[in-house]
């Protein structure tokens, strides 16, 4: 898999793809690729488009939240940032945005890779896409807690 963690084409997708459907920028004036992988103090992650998404991307602000190292988040189905009972919800947020494009203020239950729960609150996911072809989804949240 490419690795896409500092990648401006990737950066250009996350990013252009949250300006076109929020209307506002994701990082602030100046920032970059690098900036967004290695010091953004917010989570970014991103899954494809495929029928079982599995994580593309994740800053280490979201690896930090996770407790996983980047070759072991990206690939991961992304259902399994979620236990099993969430699924259902964590679904139909993703259902909804593929409809409207994006989705804010959302708050639901995670599991980092030792089992531990948290929440996380007042996320946005959205919908990416290349030339208008949608082609995955990413999240960005900056309120997590232990549940």
């Amino acid at each position: 898999m490419t690795d896409l963690s500092r990648d401006p084409d990737f950066f250009a997708l996350l990013t252009g793809s949250y300006a076109r459907r929020l209307g506002e920028s994701l990082v602030p004036a100046g920032a970059d690729a690098d900036w967004l992988y290695a010091a953004a103090p917010f989570a970014v992650l991103a899954h494809d488009g495929g029928a079982d998404p599995r994580f593309v991307y994740a800053n280490q602000t979201a690896q930090a939240c996770f407790g996983y190292a980047w070759d072991e988040l990206v690939g991961l189905p992304s259902r399994l940032s979620a236990e099993a009972p969430e699924r259902a919800e964590r679904q139909r947020l993703l259902d909804a945005v593929t409809r409207d494009g994006f989705s804010r203020g959302y708050r639901g239950l995670r599991i980092a890779k030792d089992g531990r729960r948290f929440w996380i609150d007042e996320a946005v996911v959205w919908q990416l896409d290349r030339d208008g072809a949608p082609v995955g989804q990413a999240a960005t949240f900056a309120q997590w807690r232990d549940a």
